[in-house]
């Protein structure tokens, strides 16, 4: 065997051990899953499915009916094949953008609504996943949460350009949905505010204002969401308390007391009154031992 032979054996070896390292990814996606992850390794990219999505339904969003009845009509919209928006969901921490994405996917799954989540770092495949679900007969919602750059990432201007802004049209059968702390999704400096200029009486904002409101002005919906007063939260606290129960505290009654001082003394700490809060405060509760003495010992004040 000549050097050359021998060193092609040796490459084509190392190569087949290698492929066995990678992902397992079949072309073909599960289709028969409700809902997908968009998974990247390297170049390549794959629709994992999710054969168990959160179950999460819009009864369970309460002192959200502003929001609820937005997203829930441009979504239905959407599945009955009339024009409908791209989404973006905004504002405070915790107070329920990600939590309405799966609910109202839940709403119309069996209608045949698919969900599938991609992270803001594999959006600059967004072009990939199009062509992979365009020619589909189910709709899709491209979620991305949490979703916020800085301007020099690449992901950003892919993002862009899916909204609108790319010489090929964005399938009709797909919306994205996306939810961030940031109305613009992009850091704001106060030194920008020195670039606006006031043009015949009009205020003209500098560039890079608008390069950043550009972005989120692709989003034809815009939802915003804010931190709950004390009497929501307490409202949701109880709907949990009894919701992951199953009733084991009844209608709370007398008992409702010492759950309602804990759940305030919980917000204190976490430095928040949220639905992520209040869901949280409930799962330890219920989660903990309903003993007397645990009862006791949680009714003490900090």
């Amino acid at each position: 065997m000549s050097k050359t032979t021998h060193l092609i054996a040796k490459v084509e070896t190392l190569l087949d051990r290698f492929e066995r390292l990678l992902p397992n990814v079949d072309s073909s996606p599960d289709w028969t899953a409700h809902a997908f992850r968009w998974r990247r390794d390297n170049n390549r990219g794959w629709l994992q499915p999710i054969h168990a999505p959160h179950k999460l339904a819009l009864d369970d969003l309460l002192c959200l009916d502003r929001q609820k009845d937005e997203i829930a009509r441009n979504t239905a919209q959407f599945m009955r094949g009339r024009t409908a928006n791209n989404v973006l969901l905004w504002g405070s921490r915790g107070t329920g953008k990600s939590s309405l994405v799966k609910a109202v996917f839940n709403a119309h799954r069996e209608a045949g609504l698919r969900l599938i989540e991609v992270d803001k770092d594999d959006l600059i495949q967004l072009p990939d996943i199009l062509d992979l679900i365009s020619h589909r007969e189910e709709r899709f919602i491209l979620f991305c949460d949490d979703l916020s750059f800085e301007a020099s990432e690449s992901a950003y201007k892919a993002l862009k350009a899916a909204l609108d802004g790319s010489i090929a049209a964005t399938p009709e059968n797909v919306l994205i949905y996306a939810t961030s702390n940031r109305r613009h999704l992009l850091p704001e400096f106060h030194s920008e505010n020195r670039e606006a200029r006031i043009l015949d009486g009009e205020l003209h904002q500098g560039e890079s204002v608008e390069e950043k409101i550009s972005l989120s002005d692709r989003f034809g919906l815009w939802i915003s969401f804010h931190p709950f007063s004390q009497t929501q939260y307490m409202n949701v606290v109880q709907h949990w308390i009894k919701r992951l129960s199953e009733g084991q505290i009844g209608q709370m009654g007398t008992a409702w007391e010492p759950i309602e001082r804990a759940a305030l003394q919980w917000a204190l700490r976490r430095g928040s009154r949220s639905g992520r809060t209040a869901w949280q405060f409930a799962r330890d509760w219920v989660g903990r031992d309903q003993s007397g003495c645990a009862r006791a010992e949680r009714e003490q004040p900090d």
